[in-house]
């Protein structure tokens, strides 16, 4: 009987495996260190009460979710979540690609001006929250000093729970803008211009243009955006951790999933509690995130 004869690749295509291989591992180790693994360990505490000092756990089932499906501050956090979530991902992702689309253009000091949009980005999130902390003060701080200039009384941007999220999540759409704007521009630059030039020869309109040859050309990029904003926007905790205190009236109706599992989990030393607030965070990302990919792939289609 004659064996198959096996193909080898050459040295080349051997290097370059390995060589592969070797510039992947390291992403591949932190994901599996950093993300896969607690994730499995998030789920597992999530079925047990939390001991002391993180010893002697004790198994509880399905407790956990039951009492977080009847725990009135879970459904208020996903509404605020949710709220934050509605609130910045359109204007974040609007506001950038309207500026992409400006600075796209050939105009003097352009590169000026995608370093100042830029620079939120690569702000400490920790001094960003608390300048506009300070902005956001009452009584000492610069906005209402502005709007007092023109008759208008002090608000309560932190501390009033009927716009405290607004407020936080008008800091989020700042802060994003810039990294937005970069990603537009690496789609608007792989847009020939030929489409751009054709349209002007027709009559088409600026806003005609943008319409109809600007976002669809930039789809991929436009879902890609959004893909990642919403999980980010998700997961918003850092900005509600350093802008609003836990003594504030107004951290009820602004506090996320994500502070909530903080809360619960670091303040209260209830992990198994908090384990399972953050799994139901991670259901709601997956499914909004299955269902923005069924919808690309049908425009895609289309």
């Amino acid at each position: 009987m004659v064996k198959p004869k096996v193909i080898k690749g050459t040295k080349q295509q051997r290097n370059e495996l390995i060589w592969g291989w070797i510039f992947i591992l390291p992403t591949m180790l932190g994901l599996l260190i950093l993300n896969i693994i607690p994730i499995f360990q998030t789920l597992y505490q999530s079925f047990f009460k939390t001991g002391d000092f993180g010893q002697g756990n004790v198994f509880v089932g399905l407790d956990n979710y039951i009492k977080m499906f009847q725990d009135s501050a879970v459904w208020q956090s996903l509404l605020n979540t949710g709220k934050y979530a509605i609130i910045e991902v359109p204007f974040s992702i609007g506001i950038a690609l309207v500026i992409a689309v400006l600075l796209n253009r050939k105009m003097r000091g352009r590169t000026v001006f995608r370093t100042i949009f830029f620079l939120p980005m690569v702000a400490a999130p920790a001094g960003v929250a608390m300048v506009w902390r300070w902005l956001y003060n009452t009584k000492f701080g610069l906005i209402n000093q502005l709007l007092g200039k023109i008759g208008i009384n002090p608000i309560s941007w932190l501390s009033d729970p009927k716009i405290a999220i607004i407020s936080v999540a008008i800091v989020g759409i700042w802060s994003v803008i810039g990294y937005n704007m970069i990603l537009f521009l690496a789609g608007l630059q792989e847009i020939p211009r030929d489409f751009y030039e054709a349209a002007e020869i027709d009559g088409a309109s600026p806003v005609k243009q943008f319409f109809n040859i600007t976002i669809p050309l930039i789809s991929p990029t436009l879902f890609f955006v959004c893909i990642t904003r919403i999980i980010a926007a998700l997961q918003v905790f850092d900005l509600i951790f350093m802008m609003i205190d836990e003594t504030n009236t107004a951290l009820p109706k602004a506090q996320t999933l994500s502070y909530l599992f903080y809360k619960y989990s670091f303040i209260q030393n209830n992990k198994g509690y908090g384990s399972a607030i953050i799994m139901l965070l991670l259901v709601v990302i997956m499914i909004i995130t299955v269902v923005q990919m069924r919808i690309e792939k049908h425009v895609n289609y289309d």
